[in-house]
């Protein structure tokens, strides 16, 4: 214990010796003109030795060796020299020496020659003498011979490979082959104007927008359209409907007054328009008509119908089916409209019958029907022969009008002799099948379950869940009704939000267009939403056929394959609506050229809602600037962190 004592003691003053001797040496040492006291401590296992160091007669400069700035040592062999110091780390742009964000930082001006031409999807530097110059691609404009380009109507080489065409082949879609399509932006007219806001262009359209009088020359003696100073004027009248377009519309209902439009009538389909005065003057009646002609000797009849903002597109009786699903139209109307129905045993006519809903109407007004004349007569006799086979019932004549009914379900078509023509279609035919199938010689039956024929009159119709959702083939956990109800509740809270919070009541909305229509729930918010607008809503190829259900609701559709360009002409809707089309799409199609023709046929001053997969947004802001858009991204209400991203691309008037 006291060896312990002593040896602790000892070890102490050692201790405070050494530290009291390192204290008056480096005090000492600190000096330039006294030799410097410098100690050496050792230890072994059982001591602890405190000495004079080896060095203690040496002389050192101490600051010297901590302060590279001051002068060389006295002995400069003691030291090598010290490596020269690094450059200064230099940083360019927004960032100061520290990696921070600077804040006073200068966006230059943009450079108008560093603009070049979109051909591809890289970027280029150049480097000049003092500056660096990033180009930025665009899409350059199209010839303006292009102005009114409808690219799967207008191939000449593709229509040229056909042969004959005695049956209206030329009418039909002929799309350019796969990569040749158009890859610029197809300009408006010289003047082009904001169109005229609805209901106002019902009765007058600009005529700078559409620059074509040769209609009103080649019309001019049935009061059609004509020219007035800068604008084009309709005429209420016309050798079409002599005493006016409502008094027209309301002898058909006189003739038939279970027609009743707006109520059982909501969704009609006129074929050879002219300019779609008959649908502009139902629409008054809360019914929608779909106008359609083809692009022939009336070249720009459907172009004054969308300048008007009625519902048309581009489309012929031709040798295909219309790429309408059947029991689509209410009633089918043909005011002169230069159709054949009784040529290769009524094919034609046939392909009316798909379309017509069970006990709808066919209306034609045409001379056959109230002129005395052999050839006419004869005609009227092969109407009579072939819709009396068709099972139609010849409601009314009056004057220049006949109106048949079709049945409401098949045991006509089940009565008639076993040798009767038509036939009936086999059981493997698919009438909701349109894209790209042929016109069949053959009637197409009504569905059992008479699903298509019983719906509830407008407006109730709209929210009714139809029979034919459970005719839709796609994959479906839960009851096909619960997803009707579920997409009309997520769109109608969606376009809530859009009019409360985005104004789209002052857009002037009136040509609208669904890209992805699914059920036709965006369209239905938009009616409940009181916008004063019509929609064209289009069914992709690549998805479920949900055509039948949007009919059914009482709203217009259309089936479409996005890899391939739309059938209307160019400016043609006020706003696009896009949900999730390039995250379904973009294996399968150029999104290049999917926006390029958006471009087309969305209207100078016009809008575009893309709502997508983050996935996509970078590669769609890309080409939206190439394209000349004024692109925004905004959240979805789910927030910023959700999957889905909102784009808004704004297309300017030049």
């Amino acid at each position: 214990m006291n060896n312990k004592s002593n040896l602790l003691s000892k070890s102490s003053i050692l201790i405070l010796l050494a530290l009291s001797f390192f204290y008056f040496g480096k005090h000492f040492s600190n000096t330039h003109t006294f030799q410097q006291l410098i100690f050496s401590i050792s230890k072994t296992p059982k001591t602890l030795t405190l000495s004079i160091s080896p060095n203690h007669n040496k002389t050192f400069n101490i600051p010297s060796l901590i302060n590279t700035t001051s002068p060389p040592l006295h002995s400069p062999s003691l030291s090598p020299p010290l490596p020269p110091p690094s450059p200064a780390v230099q940083r360019f742009g927004l960032l100061d020496e520290n990696g921070v964000m600077r804040s006073d930082f200068e966006v230059g001006e943009f450079d108008q020659d560093a603009v070049e031409i979109w051909n591809n999807n890289e970027t280029e530097v150049v480097d000049g003498e003092d500056e660096v110059r990033v180009r930025v691609w665009r899409f350059e404009k199209c010839p303006v011979s292009m102005s009114e380009y409808i690219p799967c109507m207008d191939n000449v080489e593709g229509v040229k490979r056909l042969g004959l065409m005695e049956k209206g082949e030329s009418f039909e879609r002929h799309c350019p082959e796969k990569d040749k399509g158009f890859e610029c932006l197809v300009p408006a007219p010289k003047g082009y104007k904001p169109p005229i806001p609805w209901p106002r262009s019902r009765d007058e359209v600009w005529y700078s927008n559409v620059p074509h009088a040769e209609l009103a020359e080649y019309k001019g003696g049935q009061n059609w359209i004509v020219v007035n100073k800068d604008k084009f004027r309709f005429p209420e009248g016309g050798t079409r409907f002599i005493h006016g377009v409502d008094q027209y519309i309301d002898q058909i209902s006189a003739m038939v007054p279970e027609i009743a439009f707006g109520q059982r009538t909501r969704v009609v389909l006129d074929v050879g328009c002219g300019v779609a005065s008959f649908g502009t003057y139902l629409s008054s009646r809360n019914v929608l008509t779909l106008s359609i002609a083809p692009k022939d000797v009336h070249d720009n009849q459907i172009q004054f119908a969308l300048e008007r903002g009625v519902p048309a597109m581009v489309a012929a009786f031709a040798t295909r089916r219309l790429l309408y699903p059947s029991q689509a139209f209410d009633l089918i109307h043909c005011s002169r409209c230069r159709v054949n129905w009784t040529r290769d045993d009524g094919i034609l006519l046939l392909e009316v019958n798909r379309l017509l809903r069970a006990g709808g109407y066919f209306v034609w007004a045409a001379q056959p029907v109230y002129k005395h004349e052999p050839l006419l007569e004869q005609q009227w006799e092969e109407m009579l022969n072939l819709t009396n086979r068709l099972c139609w019932n010849l409601v009314k004549k009056e004057g220049y009008i006949a109106i048949w009914q079709k049945p409401i379900d098949n045991s006509c078509y089940l009565s008639r002799g076993s040798e009767t023509q038509p036939p009936l279609c086999d059981n493997e035919d698919n009438p909701d099948n349109v894209w790209y199938v042929d016109l069949k010689p053959c009637i197409t039956p009504l569905p059992d379950d008479k699903s298509g024929a019983n719906i509830a009159t407008w407006p109730a119709r709209l929210h009714n869940p139809p029979e034919r959702l459970q005719s839709i083939t796609f994959d479906a956990f839960v009851s096909r009704k619960d997803l009707f109800k579920a997409e009309s509740k997520y769109w109608r809270e969606i376009i809530d939000s859009y009019v409360r919070s985005l104004h789209w009541k002052k857009f002037k909305l009136r040509n609208v267009m669904d890209m992805r229509a699914g059920f036709g729930g965006f369209a239905a918010a938009l009616i409940d939403n009181q916008l004063d607008c019509w929609v064209m809503n289009v069914v992709p190829v690549s998805g479920p056929n949900t055509l039948p259900v949007i009919y059914d609701r009482g709203l217009l559709g259309v089936m479409h394959d996005w890899c391939e360009p739309f059938d209307t002409y160019p400016r043609t809707y006020d706003l696009l609506h896009a949900a999730g089309v390039f995250s379904t799409e973009q294996k399968r199609c150029n999104i290049s050229s999917i926006m390029l023709e958006m471009d087309r046929i969305l209207r100078p001053g016009g809008r575009m809602y893309i709502r997508d997969s983050i996935t996509v947004m970078d590669e769609l802001q890309g080409i939206g600037k190439a394209i000349g858009w004024r692109v925004t991204l905004r959240d979805t209400a789910e927030g910023p962190h959700a999957g889905y991203k909102i784009l808004v691309c704004d297309k300017s008037l030049k």
